[in-house]
């Protein structure tokens, strides 16, 4: 068993299971800490594999403990591990919150996020970018749900903002908001201004992460929307 501590900073919804990351306590010049993608040798990521022995599903800002038996990089995602999660459940060990929380997402800004957003070597980073904005729409005729950001970021603003609504966000915790905002409506578009004044926001990270390959393209990906202070939603498993 090759135990290790993971800080988990992605929960995040795709279509065919789930995907997790975080960084361990490895240091790294550019990235301050080593990020991990736990994964399995032949299938993605279930809710099931990210569920402790208690029951309990993995959330973001846990500290918990991953089996990882070794690194299986696939460029550009080098951040991948093999992890056993069948023998060795994930254990929560504690959580990050508060100011704790705050001053650590402060002080692990990615310092070469454009390694990520243009020349696409590694998969995974964490920005504070200086505007962000919002959209959760619904289908009506499929009932499909999407959550998008857009923000700008020093001079990657075209990477980060493709279109007026912004990339994809599959932070679990983040679209289970969106629904929660949308209510009955199909359509909600937030401003920066509208954004923060609902969340009551002071400052606001993403964790930023590049999708497996499409169409000869890795696209990029809001995988954790990290909002100081944090905010409280709940959570419906069964509509991600």
């Amino acid at each position: 068993m090759a135990a290790r501590e993971v800080l988990v900073l992605a929960m995040t919804y795709m279509r065919s299971g789930i995907c997790a990351a975080g960084f361990l306590q490895e240091p790294d010049e550019v990235t301050h800490l080593c990020w991990v993608r736990p994964v399995k040798e032949h299938d993605t990521l279930r809710l099931a594999d990210m569920t402790d022995a208690a029951g309990r599903i993995v959330q973001c800002s846990d500290v918990i403990e991953l089996d990882l038996r070794r690194a299986c990089p696939a460029p550009p995602h080098t951040e991948d591990w093999l992890a056993d999660l069948v023998y060795h459940r994930p254990r929560l060990l504690r959580r990050l919150e508060g100011d704790q929380r705050a001053r650590f997402l402060a002080d692990h800004v990615d310092r070469a996020p454009q390694d990520v957003l243009i020349g696409q070597t590694r998969s995974l980073c964490l920005v504070r970018p200086e505007k962000v904005w919002a959209r959760f729409q619904i289908d009506p005729p499929s009932g499909e749900y999407k959550a998008h950001l857009g923000f700008s970021l020093g001079g990657l603003q075209r990477q980060c903002a493709a279109s007026p609504g912004g990339i994809a966000v599959t932070d679990i915790k983040w679209r289970a908001l969106g629904r929660s905002w949308l209510g009955q409506a199909s359509e909600l578009a937030l401003s920066q201004a509208e954004l923060t004044q609902r969340l009551g926001a002071s400052n606001v990270y993403l964790a930023l992460g590049l999708s497996r390959g499409f169409r000869g393209e890795h696209w990029p990906l809001v995988i954790g929307v990290h909002v100081v202070p944090d905010y409280e939603v709940t959570i419906d498993y069964r509509m991600l």
